[in-house]
């Protein structure tokens, strides 16, 4: 017997558009919705392996026939989003491409086509799966006839299924709806006719007519009232909701069998709408195309190859490794190459040996005047150095290049940019080497294994390099890429290299401290809790919280069960308790993330942490620091200066040198807007804050309180964020209306501000992106989103990006320049950490002077604007002294 699967199509799209939230491709246009859908209807696919298949959609002026009965019928109902309606299309498009049959009948709504296509079907013998979240169509179910719901892992409906979830029949699901109502679509049904009164009288009377021809009956002198004046609402309501099975569509089920898909069409459309895993997906049939790679493993072969490759003026490299860590990763071999579909295979491990290899490389590397390239390269820096080879100079890294031209994306994995450029499927490491307790290292891979995979990224990366050139120049980008990403590499590689001391025993100390401090408030929480529970599960917080303790969740807050921070701080003006959570929070995140965890990043080999340094992570071009992150230490609290304090010079007759950029975003404000009052505060030395508060409340400086320039201070880094009276109100506990009145007087007073943070939002509207000083783009093509919170979003970026992004570039061009004074005088002190606007460096105590000097003149001469930068030098014995 033959089966047919018949999607509700509007109701797939609106549930995947609510339940997956903001999602957007390299255009700005929201793909959400439409995501899902495909993903449901591909799992459907998967799950069933149906022959017939069709996606019914509502037809334009689909609800005339029923406001003819009612006008009111789905008039409450708010239009969809605006960012929906082309997903409609969209989804309808891709239908087409993967052979999915649709329906779209001018005034017919989408339950109607549904009904009637079941009916044709159910009468040529076909099983019925009508696919929907929609009560109204349980009415249909039948023998032949069943609801699937594959939102609830294909919850399969029948007429017990029915039953169960309303207390009624199918067949009486009309009559059950006509009493009900459906406030959805605006049926009005019977006041004061509930689910459980409805089904306990259709139990007894078994039909509407019946209970509408002997109202009294039916117990309650109010209901029989009811059914007596609003008979005619009831059978208008029955109307409203029966659905029309008669509506004219195709009658054989041919009409509806699944097609074969357009293979190149949908990879085209998932590359379009960066729908990469279903893309992926869609790739792995194809077959592979011929590719040449050789595994180099005698000594006639790798001689042979050297001599091909010193002939070249650029090569690829990328090296395999026994283990991620890059400290302390031995190498297992090293790929080569230098144009697409071909690439060599040097393993350490074969034939040649480990010793033979290394010296190979050792003199290619020495005498060689090619260039070096490849794909996150600085990893293959640091496994190069640790074999003391010393590689001749980078060109080129493409996952810089894929970064500096998509910094929005927050994946630059060369799986990814090959499956993205070039539809390739690459095989991932997981399948080499396994993963979690079955994982095993690549010098237990077979050889040959290896020598494909580790082929297959050098063919990639050199593709990539040739596409990304010719993007960064069209793109203007060339520049930022040479003369910033490009030379900082090898910077951050040393820095990592470096490491940074921790001495532990204070740390220690601290935890115990820390420790106490955690119990202690546990004890509070408990007992105003009045029961122990899991202080870190938030499904048990919430239940003491808003079940137990009875406290009146937040107004205006969607989730009932929320206990994150925003919740919290809300609620710790009148329950101490949420105060004391936060606390706890607090201090737990300190001990489990630094305190316990920081002694245990510490490799023997070095006794040194060896954090990474990315380019790649953040949108507006500042660093990141990783394994662990450094840059987040808390610096406000007792605690967070107690673990800063740890970390000092490894030696004893050295010192810290810190040099911190003081409130480069504001004075990158001030050149930008050319604003003649923040001008002035920064020309003449002025406290900026103390400056922005006498010009809102209009009082000399001398009379500023505290409270006043830490209010002024707010809005002058909130402005920096485009923040808006919200935002603002809720940072200085003031209402709305005060904010407004706060933001409106302090545009009043700076208006070059106000207008150059419009034109940041004109520009980047007009031509898709912002820019920064030094000429770094940030794509935001979300400022023509029609959802007005994405759209708001993107036009904090917009403002935000020119002045963060150009504060990231002047500390990695301050970083270049140190460096490369570091290296003309052969100083021994090293850079060792970089923390947002701040260096840190490790000096001997007789380079201090040179060093402080050093510093502050390259940092401060990194670029030339319209105010004065300022560099705080501090110097110390451990790292909260600077």
């Amino acid at each position: 017997m033959e089966s047919i699967y018949i999607i509700d199509a509007v109701n797939f799209l609106f549930r995947s558009y609510y339940a997956i939230g903001p999602m957007v491709n390299d255009k700005g246009e929201s793909t959400s919705a439409l995501f899902g859908f495909v993903r449901s209807i591909e799992k459907l696919i998967r799950d069933f392996s149906p022959t017939h298949l069709v996606c019914v959609f509502d037809g334009p002026e689909n609800k005339r026939s029923r406001r003819a009965v009612y006008a009111e019928y789905k008039m409450h109902r708010k239009g969809a989003p605006e960012d929906l309606f082309p997903q409609f299309e969209w989804a309808d498009e891709w239908c087409e491409l993967r052979g999915i049959p649709t329906l779209c009948i001018e005034g017919v709504e989408a339950d109607d086509a549904m009904g009637s296509v079941a009916k044709v079907a159910a009468k040529q013998g076909a099983k019925v799966f009508l696919c929907t979240s929609d009560k109204d169509l349980m009415q249909l179910v039948d023998e032949k006839t069943k609801i699937l719901q594959v939102h609830k892992e294909n919850l399969i409906i029948d007429s017990k299924g029915v039953k169960e979830l309303f207390g009624v029949r199918p067949d009486q699901m009309i009559d059950y709806l006509a009493m009900v109502g459906d406030t959805s679509d605006n049926i009005p049904g019977l006041e004061g006719f509930g689910p459980k009164t409805v089904s306990t009288l259709l139990e007894e009377f078994d039909t509407l007519d019946a209970i509408l021809t002997q109202p009294e009956k039916v117990k309650g002198a109010k209901k029989q009232e009811t059914l007596k004046t609003h008979r005619d609402d009831a059978l208008m309501s029955r109307t409203l909701a029966t659905i029309d099975t008669e509506v004219a569509v195709p009658q054989t089920l041919s009409a509806y069998e699944l097609k074969t898909k357009d293979e190149e069409g949908l990879s085209t459309f998932y590359r379009h709408m960066q729908f990469l895993s279903l893309l992926k997906e869609s790739e792995k049939e194809k077959k592979e195309e011929e590719k040449e790679y050789h595994l180099v493993d005698d000594e006639e072969d790798l001689k042979k190859l050297f001599k091909h490759l010193n002939e070249q003026k650029e090569i690829c490299v990328d090296v395999e490794t026994d283990k991620l860590d890059p400290i302390s990763a031995d190498l297992v071999g090293i790929g080569l190459g230098f144009k697409p579909n071909e690439a060599w295979y040097i393993p350490t491990n074969g034939n040649l040996g480990k010793e033979k290899v290394i010296s190979a490389l050792r003199l290619f590397f020495e005498t060689t005047k090619c260039k070096i390239f490849g794909h996150n390269i600085k990893y293959d820096l640091h496994i190069f150095e640790n074999l003391s080879l010393h590689t001749p100079p980078i060109c080129f890294d493409t996952l810089l290049a894929s970064y500096l031209l998509n910094p929005q994306n927050r994946q630059h994995n060369l799986d990814r940019l090959a499956l993205e450029k070039f539809g390739k499927v690459k095989t991932p490491i997981e399948e080499l080497i396994g993963k979690g307790k079955n994982e095993i290292s690549m010098t237990e891979v077979p050889i040959e294994k290896v020598a494909s995979y580790c082929a297959s990224d050098v063919d990639y990366t050199v593709q990539l390099k040739s596409l990304f050139e010719k993007e960064l120049k069209k793109e203007e980008l060339s520049n930022v890429f040479t003369e910033i990403e490009l030379p900082l590499l090898s910077i951050l590689e040393k820095m990592e290299k470096t490491g940074i001391y921790l001495d532990i025993a204070p740390l220690k100390t601290l935890s115990k401290i820390v420790s106490q401090k955690i119990e202690a408030l546990q004890e509070k929480i408990f007992s105003q809790a009045e029961t122990t529970f899991n202080l870190n599960s938030p499904k048990q917080l919430s239940e003491v919280l808003f079940e137990k303790l009875k406290i009146p969740f937040p107004a205006k807050k969607k989730s009932q069960f929320s206990t994150g921070a925003e919740i919290l701080e809300e609620l710790a003006e009148d329950f101490p308790i949420a105060s004391f959570i936060l606390e706890y929070r607090g201090f737990e995140k300190l001990r489990s993330t630094y305190i316990d965890a920081l002694p245990e990043s510490i490799p023997s080999k070095t006794g040194r942490i060896h954090c990474t340094f990315s380019q790649s992570v953040t949108a507006t071009g500042r660093l990141s620091s990783q394994d662990p992150n450094l840059q987040n230490i808390p610096v406000r609290s007792q605690e967070g200066l107690a673990i800063r304090a740890c970390f000092k010079p490894q030696n004893p007759n050295w010192s810290y040198i810190g040099g911190d950029y003081s409130q480069v975003e504001l004075r990158l404000l001030a050149h930008f807007s050319e604003d003649p009052e923040l001008l002035k505060a920064f020309h003449s030395g002025q406290d900026v804050h103390a400056h922005t508060a006498s010009l809102i409340y209009q009082v000399p400086v001398s009379e500023i309180t505290p409270l006043m320039r830490m209010n002024a201070k707010t809005v002058n880094f909130g402005i920096l964020y485009g923040q808006g009276p919200f935002g603002l109100s809720k940072q200085l506990h003031i209402s709305q209306k005060d904010a407004a009145h706060f933001i409106e007087t302090y545009f009043q007073r700076y208006p070059k501000i106000k207008e150059f943070l419009d034109t940041c939002k004109a520009s980047a509207r007009e031509t898709g992106y912002a820019i920064t000083l030094a000429g770094r783009k940030r794509p935001i093509p979300e400022l023509s989103n029609p959802n007005p919170t994405i759209r708001a979003a993107a036009e904090r970026l917009a403002i935000n990006t020119p002045l963060q992004g150009t504060a990231a570039d002047m500390i990695k061009l301050a970083m270049i320049a140190v460096d490369k004074e570091i290296q003309k005088q052969n100083l021994q002190g090293k850079m060792i950490l970089q923390i947002h606007d701040e260096l840190l460096f490790e000096v001997p105590d007789s380079e201090v002077p040179i060093f402080q000097q050093l510093i502050k003149e390259k940092m401060e001469h990194v670029f030339l604007l319209k105010v004065p930068l300022t560099v705080e030098i501090a110097v110390g014995k451990n790292w909260a002294e600077c």
